[in-house]
């Protein structure tokens, strides 16, 4: 099982742009899914971006053409790039390889109107 650790949550303002980094334990390069969730105050966890390790990617319908996933298998770490960010984008934010069972513990995006 690879230990995953989130980064670069924050709080921004309506339009701005953060990127989440998810540093992995080991070699990301042989996962063949990996993706990003978030999950709001009283609503169900939802996949917002995946990746594959063919180089597929996954977008919501909420979030296409707005984030961005992509691997870096050198640094072992997986990011999601988030621009026009909006107030409903507001959510927990976790990495995932799910069919490893790996979940890190989350990174807090806050977005103010």
């Amino acid at each position: 099982q690879v230990q995953l650790v989130e980064s670069g949550g924050g709080l921004v303002q309506a339009g701005g742009s953060l990127r989440l980094s998810c540093a992995a334990s080991g070699s990301i390069s042989s996962i063949s899914a990996m993706g990003w969730y978030r999950q709001a105050p009283g609503k169900e966890r939802a996949l917002v971006a995946g990746s594959s390790s063919g180089g597929g990617t996954y977008y919501a319908d909420s979030v296409k053409g707005r984030f961005t996933i992509s691997r870096d298998n050198g640094k072992n770490t997986l990011y999601l790039q988030m621009n026009s960010l909006k107030p409903e984008d507001t959510a927990m934010y976790y990495c995932a390889a799910p069919k490893m069972d790996s979940w890190g513990k989350g990174t807090l995006v806050t977005v103010s109107s």
